[in-house]
């Protein structure tokens, strides 16, 4: 293991990290702040996606403050400790603080899974078949989880290397596999749409609809390309995978929050999106610009 790659990618992970958590705390109270805003047109799933927010908002900050904490143990407070830093790192990799880190890494991640099948239900107008094959990977990714925080928590236990190291990977596998296959699955739903209306509506509709923004939110996308990332490195041993695990962890967070923020300021895709009486509304939208305080308000758009 190359002591230098490892602690340049674990220092650029921090350093990512707190960047990202700036993101994190100015999506989330963009949010309430949307939120409040809206308290004439609250729907009954509003207040669950506060309570969401701010569920996962506590666990990425246990996770950021968790990694912070090991930087600190390692450079500062033990820089003498025999054989260097990496020796440090080793041997507390599944300290105490190590393993609250990874349980709420696994609660964030399982939130964020099951949100992404929820709205992958939405998108599919309450198709539940397609949900089979994302549910099937999501009550693995549960088991293996757990697996894996008993193996790389225990006294001799490595995130990096034996047991807990394959268990890790089946455990990524499946839950990375899942975002792979919700993500096609939500970008797949929409660009049908958005060719739909294109052909029936023309391109200028279609471009105020169905947006690029709107398709890397929607499937959270950036949350998967990390994931992959984050999947590759690893299995292929590469220190630099724990640069890739910071930036996978917080965008298990951002992705969803980016994501609320849409549904909250009522932009994002609804059931009623894709119905007839949605594209005819698009069209008379289209044509009328005046009645576009009308569309925020009474229709979802993507």
């Amino acid at each position: 293991m190359s002591d230098a790659l490892l602690q340049n990618s674990f220092y650029i992970g921090n350093v990512f990290n707190s960047i990202l958590y700036g993101v994190e705390l100015m999506l989330y109270f963009n949010t309430m702040q949307a939120y409040l805003e809206k308290q004439s047109e609250h729907r009954p799933s509003d207040k669950f996606y506060m309570i969401f927010s701010t569920i996962i908002l506590f666990l990425i900050t246990i996770f950021v403050a968790t990694q912070l904490l090991l930087a600190q143990e390692m450079w500062i407070i033990n820089a003498g400790y025999p054989g260097g830093a990496l020796a440090y790192f080793l041997a507390h990799v599944s300290a105490w603080y190590q393993t609250m880190g990874s349980v709420a890494s696994l609660l964030l991640q399982l939130m964020t899974d099951g949100l992404l099948i929820h709205r992958c239900l939405t998108v599919w107008r309450g198709s539940y078949r397609v949900l089979f094959v994302p549910c099937c990977l999501w009550l693995s990714s549960l088991v293996f989880g757990i697996l894996d925080l008993i193996t790389s928590g225990s006294p001799d236990g490595d995130f990096f290397e034996g047991l807990a190291a394959r268990i890790g990977l089946v455990y990524l596998s499946l839950t990375i596999g899942l975002n792979v296959i919700t993500t096609c699955l939500i970008c797949g739903r929409i660009i049908f749409y958005a060719r739909r209306m294109r052909n029936h509506l023309g391109l200028e509709v279609s471009k105020a609809y169905f947006t690029t923004v709107a398709i890397i939110v929607e499937s959270a996308l950036p949350h998967t390309l990390f994931g992959i990332a984050f999947l590759v490195s690893l299995g292929l041993g590469s220190n630099t995978s724990i640069l890739f695990l910071s930036l996978y962890g917080m965008f298990t967070c951002i992705s969803p929050q980016m994501l609320i923020l849409r549904v909250v300021r009522r932009r994002a895709w609804s059931a009623e999106t894709a119905q007839p009486t949605t594209l005819v509304f698009a069209t008379r939208s289209a044509a009328a610009p005046s009645t576009t305080s009308e569309t925020e308000t009474g229709g979802s758009v993507v």
